[in-house]
């Protein structure tokens, strides 16, 4: 049957979760069941099981879920989980909001999100960048975030400029979405740039364009648009081959501060690390600003997050102070050297199958800033990780297990660099820190 769509208009949106066919309402019970008994046996926080088993029993679950709600997505290849915890919590100057929290960014984890919440005004949501064409049809968002787009996952992901075609192709379907995108990366902006607008120095309609200072460029030499060479002058960067080029950013991050499209200065105060985060920040307030949520009234909440899904999490383990980064593919890496201390660091490399098979995305990341420091590596794939740190000078001794790893650091900070199952092995161990 035809799904009631609420066009979000500035005021409350209408969430019509009474109005659902009876098969949704069961399935979304059972959602919500099936995450529940999954928390309790402590096999992990529900978000994959409850939305798979409602997805099973009404296909179109979330759909339903999402009628009446006004929603923003966020995707990217990094920085979307912390991203879609700030902004939740800046949109949430206006009422409830349900999200994804814990990072099940794919529509079992939305829909089981979804259920969750029950009948909330908002939702911001993390979309992985693979899902994110699906999610928008599912959920007719009134705002999608788009971050950046690097290479991730090597043995099964899409190339870079396949992924930003098809995130073009999704948007050119919905052209009334308003989207908040990152000038600073040729790739997103080709994507927000619909296909009839040739000459990207002039903002299209219902584009944000924000910068947060992107560091990674290796994924970004060659023009989407034409196969020219980008070129680049300190925050500038244009195709030499035709007009496709760095936009005039509206939301900018500056000393430590975030600048609104008026020209007003933000302090924002973080307990989370790294300049990264500060542009996470200022993503963040762009996508609360596109429902009316004055900086003025986000920024003092974004200071309350203090971890995301263990991400940033500092734990103490015999008089050891550990905290937690997580790092996937040569971009995030970069940034988590940025964010860590220079103090005793574990480094931890998984390969399976959600962190992707093929490690020689290991041979694009500059270890050169661990140099000095007491070096541990571990994982499944340890000695992938040795090979590079040797080539790349860098001292390291091995260890079997986290606990090995405490022991061989002086009392005092450990930090923790790990791939995505790496870190959720050492997050298990620490009694799933959130």
């Amino acid at each position: 049957m035809p799904i009631s769509r609420v066009r979000w208009s500035g005021n409350l949106a209408r969430v019509t979760d009474a109005k659902m066919p009876l098969r949704a309402k069961v399935a979304s019970s059972v959602s919500r069941t099936a995450a529940a008994l999954s928390r309790a046996a402590g096999r992990g926080d529900g978000s994959v099981i409850g939305g798979w088993l409602g997805l099973k029993i009404d296909p179109e679950l979330l759909a339903h879920l999402s009628a009446g709600r006004a929603i923003a997505l966020i995707s990217g290849t990094n920085g979307k989980t912390t991203t879609t915890r700030l902004a939740a919590a800046a949109v949430g100057v206006l009422g409830r909001v349900a999200t994804n929290s814990f990072g099940a960014n794919m529509p079992t984890g939305h829909t089981s999100a979804l259920a969750k919440a029950g009948s909330t005004p908002y939702a911001v949501l993390e979309v992985d960048e693979h899902y994110l064409a699906q999610v928008i049809e599912a959920t007719d968002p009134h705002v999608v975030a788009l971050l950046n787009l690097s290479r991730d996952q090597l043995d099964r992901a899409k190339e870079v400029a396949m992924m930003a075609q098809l995130w073009r192709a999704a948007l050119a379907r919905h052209p009334d979405i308003r989207v908040v995108a990152n000038a600073d990366d040729p790739m997103v902006v080709w994507a927000a740039t619909p296909p009839a607008s040739h000459d990207q120095r002039i903002t299209p309609p219902h584009v944000t364009w924000f910068s947060a200072g992107q560091r990674w460029h290796d994924d970004s030499w060659v023009c989407p648009e034409c196969g020219s060479t980008i070129q680049r002058s300190g925050e500038q960067w244009w195709c030499t081959g035709c007009p496709l080029r760095r936009p005039e950013p509206q939301w900018t991050v500056d000393d430590e501060g975030v600048v609104d499209p008026t020209g007003a200065w933000y302090k924002v105060k973080l307990q989370l690390p790294g300049k990264v985060n500060v542009g996470n920040a200022a993503t963040a307030l762009a996508v609360a600003a596109e429902f009316g949520v004055r900086p003025f009234d986000a920024v003092p909440r974004l200071g309350d997050v203090t971890s995301v899904a263990g991400r940033y999490a500092q734990v103490v383990r015999e008089g050891r102070t550990v905290r937690l980064l997580l790092a996937k593919n040569p971009a995030s890496w970069l940034e988590a050297f940025d964010m860590a201390d220079e103090a005793p660091t574990l480094l931890s490399i998984n390969a399976r199958d959600p962190d992707g098979l093929d490690t020689s995305w290991l041979f694009d990341v500059d270890f050169a800033p661990l140099r000095g420091r007491l070096v541990l590596i571990t994982g499944d794939r340890a000695y992938d990780l040795a090979v590079r740190l040797e080539i790349n000078d860098v001292p390291f001794q091995y260890v079997r297990t986290f606990d090995e790893a405490v022991r061989a650091v002086p009392p005092g900070r450990l930090e923790v660099i790990a791939n995505y199952t790496a870190f959720q092995d050492i997050r298990a161990e620490l009694d799933r820190v959130n």
